[in-house]
């Protein structure tokens, strides 16, 4: 049996790369953006079957880590889905509350942290400021392009610090 320390890691992001957002994209439509009604309909999120079936083939060979950009006070709904959906248990990496730092820097300084001790084989995320930073740091990355963009999403994800 392998240790499951000295698996390397693969890394996936959760909205727009496993959980299909569009069903609450209208919260970020809006103006003032309704985050708690965007973050509350999160548990109702289809899954998106690519992301979820490169997780379960990454499973094989890494330990899975979930990166996202969501705030920690959303971790219970998160686990919760992440079991429904049949996906692996493996950390995850939530933005505090209070932090409204672009995804960009928030994941880097995440995926920095864990390639200290780890092996990072991949990550698989949907924002492509955060796939272009990640490579330009050295990491694999895979880009989750299973969904259409969305221009809300990315505001709140570079510009507002909010996912």
């Amino acid at each position: 049996m392998t240790d499951s320390r000295k698996r390397p890691l693969a890394v996936f992001d959760l909205d727009n790369t496993l959980a299909d957002t569009a069903h609450r994209q209208r919260f970020l439509e809006r103006s003032p953006r309704d985050w708690d009604g965007f973050f509350a309909a999160a548990p109702q999120d289809p899954p998106l079957a690519r992301g979820i079936a490169l997780v379960l083939e990454s499973a094989e060979e890494c330990e899975i880590v979930y990166l996202t950009g969501r705030p920690e006070r959303c971790r219970r709904d998160t686990r919760e889905w992440l079991a429904a959906q049949g996906l692996p248990e493996g950390d995850v990496h939530m933005r505090r509350d209070q932090d409204r730092r672009p995804a960009r820097r928030t994941k880097l300084e995440t995926l920095r942290r864990l390639a200290r001790t780890r092996e990072i084989r991949v990550l698989v995320d949907d924002d492509e400021l955060v796939c272009e930073d990640a490579e330009q740091a050295g990491f694999t990355v895979v880009r989750a392009r299973w969904t259409a963009p969305s221009a809300p999403l990315k505001a709140a994800q570079e510009r507002e610090g909010r996912t």
